[in-house]
Order: structure tokens, then sequence, then C-alpha cells
């Protein structure tokens, strides 16, 4: 090889060594999928009520890589995913849901074993039975209570005495007794918490024998003196639990007084008439302890409790709704001599009063009572006329039925229902007929009661008229007319039903698709039709479940509801209840609860409004999923108004006292922070002047 060769081969390699290296693409790191990306998928999967999102299903995704699959999240790397996700699977509401569940109460987290042990309660699947026991054993105190909990919503009664046991323990390790009586901030002894959910469990599984084991000792008495103790007798009464009661209605805390006193109602003994009665004449004291004690003394029924109602009644500026009560009470208890005084309360101006002075002549002397409504004139109040309809409803069809059919032309068709449900009670003659004809009538209530009754009376025919009247009621907003006319027609049977009831797996309402889909499974239990009404439709695209006021809320929207007895400020619950909160806030700034009435008020109970109609069967045009939380129904919780799982809409009730029985079974959307002792005097009518919102930054309606 030449010299020239061998040097032009160096100079070629050299320059081989120096030259720049290919150019390769640049890595492209995919976006992080963050907490926030993950809550909005969790929101959306809830919501459409799918454990995961179906492959080919078409549509706008949050992030490429966040999973759109609760049986994933459930075991994400971060435990505040976990445990949301076990959440979000219990509200889905599917069976293949209880399977990841399980394995989530081994979770490392004891927040988020609690709240798979809640998800597993709203499943209530007994599948579910043997884990939710073993985790009664859990290290954890809250655990422990949630299990207890779930065990009770999924109806296991043989594991009362696992229970009893556990509630056992907590009682004995001495944290609870240290809690006043009237103590609600339970959260703050770690052993009260699981008392108090292990004793709801056996109330719920009516597990009275196992009750009594842990909460009474051998002389009757309570082992601890603290409310959900007297709250769990008033809901189980028996007979041994009549000492306990007695001495929870002498207590310092106006909240045992007031369960104590409910329980001596319900167990109905005539021993317990001497500790109501001071209850009712200290009535100016406390007048919710008196209503609680006149509602006792109604429930036993006593004739001796009469006079003392009577002086009661006489009593200047007694309150509407303590003196509705007293009204009442005088028909249950056959007050000698009380028909002066009901006769002239006729014209009272408080419609519940003129009610219960209605009723009360009609369970003292029914035979006088037709005379007594012939010299009466129109009442002016449309509750009135209705009450009205319903006695007449429990006289003898050959007395009522000519006045039941005049009501039928009432002015106004909030009454209507109500005369329709007594000519149905009486099989009064030509009943069917009225009914047929008032399915095409233009008030949907209407239409549902008219269904109501062809499914209680059955009558030959009905059953194709109930299924056009479904068909008709597709161009509702409210789905009440469809809702009564599917359960009408299935009393008819698989053959008229099916049709019917397959058509509303489609139905543009998902409440509705959740009662045909119940329906069906009753009658034709062979096929999953839970998985055939999925995914829920929605009215959001699937990018507005990822808007910051969902996934990352900064501050708490505060309601302030103006009435004329003060305002009412709550708290809206963003985080356990997001959605909820978003619907009632956008309806408040819309302007829909300004005029509305609380048409629904129980003393010691709850209030109750956001119903345009003012009879509690209406709201707004659509209705919104159930998002159940473990916050529980202490005094002053905000919730969603049900007549079935997820109708929720625009009605909404504030409690007045605890409400465990409430738990795990409704929305809590929020909780009064200021203004409980004007939801106290809150009287059925009163209107809301004006209802607010403020998001942290301004609040709707200033200008």
């Amino acid at each position: 090889m030449s010299g020239t060769r061998c040097l032009s081969l160096l100079l070629a390699a050299a320059a081989s060594s120096c030259a720049a290296p290919p150019v390769r693409p640049p890595v492209i790191q995919p976006p992080a999928v963050t907490y926030e990306m993950k809550l909005a998928a969790i929101l959306r999967l809830e919501d459409r009520r799918v454990l995961r999102e179906a492959a080919a299903e078409p549509g706008p995704t949050l992030a490429a890589d966040a999973p759109s699959d609760l049986t994933v999240l459930v075991a994400d790397p971060e435990g505040r995913v976990r445990r949301r996700a076990a959440l979000a699977i219990g509200r889905v509401g599917l069976r293949d849901g209880v399977a990841p569940l399980v394995t989530t109460l081994s979770d490392a987290e004891p927040e988020v074993r609690q709240m798979a042990a809640f998800a597993l309660g709203l499943l209530g699947d007994r599948q579910a039975s043997g884990p939710l026991r073993a985790a009664l054993r859990d290290p954890a105190p809250l655990v422990r209570g949630r299990a207890a909990e779930a065990l009770g919503a999924v109806g296991d009664a043989e594991a009362a005495p696992a229970i009893a046991a556990m509630v056992a323990a907590e009682a004995a390790s001495g944290g609870v007794s240290r809690l006043g009586p009237d103590e609600s901030d339970h959260l703050a002894s770690p052993a009260a918490e699981p008392f108090r959910l292990g004793v709801n469990a056996l109330v719920r599984l009516k597990a009275a024998g196992s009750l009594s084991a842990v909460v009474l000792d051998d002389a009757g008495q309570p082992v601890v003196h603290w409310w959900p103790v007297a709250w769990a007798l008033q809901r189980l009464p028996e007979t041994r639990a009549l000492p306990a009661l007695l001495t929870f209605a002498q207590s310092q805390g106006p909240l045992c007084r007031s369960l104590a006193a409910r329980g001596l109602g319900a167990l109905k003994d005539p021993a317990a008439i001497e500790a109501l009665l001071p209850m009712v004449q200290r009535w100016a004291a406390d007048v919710r302890l008196a209503v609680v004690a006149v509602r006792a003394l109604a429930q036993i029924g006593d004739r001796r409790a009469g006079p003392a109602l009577l002086a009661v009644l006489r009593a200047k500026d007694l309150e509407p709704v303590l003196k509705a009560e007293i009204v009442a009470a005088l028909g249950a208890v056959s007050a000698e001599q009380a028909d002066e005084a009901l006769l002239d309360l006729l014209s009272d101006r408080s419609p519940p009063v003129r009610i219960a002075a209605l009723q009360s002549l009609r369970a003292l002397d029914a035979q006088n009572f037709v005379a007594v409504l012939s010299g009466l004139d129109p009442d002016r109040d449309w509750r009135v006329r209705a009450a009205i309809a319903s006695i007449m409803g429990t006289l003898d069809a050959e007395t009522s039925t000519p006045r039941l059919r005049e009501a039928l032309s009432d002015p106004d068709a909030r009454v209507i229902p109500a005369v329709l449900a007594a000519l149905v009670r009486l099989r009064a003659p030509g009943t069917e007929g009225v009914l047929l004809s008032r399915l095409g009538d233009d008030d949907p209530i209407v239409r549902a009661a008219a269904a109501t009754g062809l499914g209680d009376l059955r009558p030959d025919g009905a059953a194709p008229r109930l299924a056009d009247a479904y068909r008709s009621a597709l161009a509702d907003p409210m789905h009440a007319a469809r809702a009564a006319a599917l359960d009408a027609i299935a009393r008819y049977g698989p053959e008229a039903a099916l049709p019917v009831l397959q058509q509303a797996l489609a139905d543009p309402d998902w409440a509705v698709r959740l009662r045909a889909a119940r329906l069906l499974a009753a009658l034709a239990p062979a096929t999953d039709w839970a998985a055939a009404i999925r995914p829920a439709p929605t009215r959001r695209d699937a990018a507005w479940y990822a808007t910051p006021e969902l996934v990352s809320p900064a501050v708490s929207p505060h309601l302030f509801i103006e009435t004329t007895r003060g305002t009412i400020e709550i708290e809206l619950a963003v985080l356990d209840a997001p959605l909820t909160a978003a619907s009632i806030g956008a309806l408040t700034r819309g302007g829909f609860y300004d005029g509305l009435t609380f048409h629904r008020v129980v003393p010691d109970f709850v209030i109750q409004a956001g119903d345009p109609r003012g009879d509690g069967e209406g709201g707004a045009a659509f209705t919104i999923r159930d998002e159940i939380s473990d916050r529980p129904f202490l005094a002053g919780a905000v919730g969603i108004a049900l007549d079935g799982a997820d109708t929720g809409g625009s009605q909404f009730f504030i409690t007045l006292s605890p409400q465990p029985h409430l738990d795990g079974r409704y929305t809590i959307v929020g909780q009064v922070v200021a203004g409980m002792d004007v939801a106290a005097r809150i009287q059925q009518g009163d209107a809301i002047a004006r209802m607010r919102v403020w998001d942290g930054k301004t609040m709707s309606g200033d200008r």
C-alpha cells in the first residue's frame, strides 16, 4: 500500500471519529398524573355509576395516563386516592366492587381501611360479612366502628354478638364514660366513635337483646350516660329499658331528656306519665322537650293526661307547633270535655292547628265529625282541605264518597292526590274509572297518585293504560309520574310489565332506570339488570369534572338562608359532596330558592325546603346522584331529601337534633355554622326571603 493511500485512510478515520453523532429524537416524558386528575376520574366514574370506563367508549378523556378504573385507583400508591376510590366504589353500588374493597380492608393506612368498611356498608352485600366481622378486631378504633356500621347496613343479624362484644370492650376502656350526656364532639375520644357506631349497628339489626346486654346493668340502668345510648333505647324499646329511660328523663342534658321522652312514649307504659307531664307543664322552659313529651303522652293514650293537656292549651302565647301537638294528643288520649276547645280551634289562624283539631274531633266522635264538617265553609288553605280528604278516607264509604267526589273538583291540584288515595282506601264504587281518567291529568303528581291507586286496586285492563301513562310522561321534567306508573304496572306481573320496564332501562332519568332495574330484578331475576342501565346519563362532559372548584377547592362556600326569623348560615361540604354542593350553589345563584317555603317542619327532627309546589312533591327539573359519606347526622346537618336512591334535587332539610338512623342513607351537603336558633324557630309555611351563596370572593345577589 502506498504512503499516499495510507495517509488518506488515516485522515478519513480521524474525520470519522470527530463527526457529530447521529441526531436522535428527544425523549418526551409523559405528563405526571396528578391527584387532581385522579380525583376528576373518580368523580366522573362515580357520577356515571360505573367502576371503569368502557374501552371503546367515545368522548374526551381527562388525561391520557390517568386511570379510569376505580378498582385500579383503590390500589394507588397515594393513600388519599385509595381512600377516595374506595368511597366511590361504594357509591357506584355494583356487586363487583365487593372484592376490591375486601382487599382494601388490609390496607396499611387506617383511614383507607375504615373507608373500605364504610363503602362495603353502602354496597350492602352479604358476601362481605366475614371480612367485616374480622375487621371488628382491627387495631384502629375507627375501623372497628365502621366495620360494625357496615355489618348493620348489610343486615348480618348473626354478627350482633360480635358487635356487642366490641361495644362492651370500648365501654370498658373508660373513654366513653368521660363524655358529657349531650356531648357531640365524640371524635375527641378514640373509644367513643366505635361505641356509637356499634350501638347504631345493633339498632339497625334490631338486636334488642344484644343492645340491652351491653348498655344496661343488672338493675336496668345505663352503663354509659351518653345520648347515643338514650337514642338506641328509644329506637328499640323493650320493657327492660324503662328504668334507664326514666333515668335519662332526669338527665342534665336536654338532648338526653328529649330522647328519653320519645322512648317512654314508644314503650306505651302508663308508668311514664308522671315523668312526662312535668315536661309539658314547664313548656316555657323548653318548648322542644314539651313537644316531644306531648307526642309521647299521645302514644301512651292514657286519659289521665287529658286535664293537664287542656290546661296547657289555655296558656297565652302558646307556640303554634306546641299547640298543634297538644290538640292532636287530645284525640289520642280520648280527653274528656275537649270537644268545645277543639271546635273553637277550627278557626285558628294556624293551618296545622286546624288540621290537628279536625283529626282529634274525628278520633273523639266519628259520627258527629261529619256533622261538624257540614257546618264548615271550605278552608282557605289547601293543606287543610287535603287533610279533610285523608280523614274522610277513614270513615265509611257511604258517608265519605259523595264528599270526596265533590273534592275532585278542588281548584288546587295539590288536594287531589289525597282525594284519590282516600277513594282507593275506601274501595269506593267507580274509583277505577276516576283513576283511569286522572292518568291524563295535567299535573304530574296527580297522575302519579292515579297510577299508585291503580296499582293498589289492579282493575282488569288497566295495565296497557299504565304503560301508555309511562310513555306519555317521558315529556315530564319530573320523574314522579313515570316512577309511579312503573311501580303500578309491575304489580300486574311479568307479562304486562316486562316490555315497559325494559324500555325504562333507557329512561332519561337515572332514578327511573334504577327503579326499573329493581322491579325487573324481582320479576326476572336471572338477568343482570343493574349492569344494563349503566352508564348513568349525565349532563356534563368529561372536562367539567376536572374544574378546580371540584378537585381543588380553595374554600368551602357558604349559604345564607334569609328568613323573617333570622338568617341561617351553612358551610357546604365541597369535599364530601362536591357535585351536590355545586348543584345547590348553582340553584342558589339562579334565585331558585327565593320565595319558597319551609313546607315540612317536624319539631325536634327536621325543617325542609326547596319545593316550588310546597307539598313536598316538587323540585328542580332534574335528579342528582347520592353522595353518601361517613359524616354523621348531628344537629345542624344539611341533607338532601329523597324518595328513593339517587332522587335528590333541590329539596334539602336541616336536622334539629342528632338523627343517627339517617347516617349512610342520605347525602350531607353541609352543616349549619350559625343560626341554629333560627332553624329551631322556623314554622311550617315560613318563607325564604332570599338565599345567597358566598364562594370565597363574592356573594351572589350583591351589586
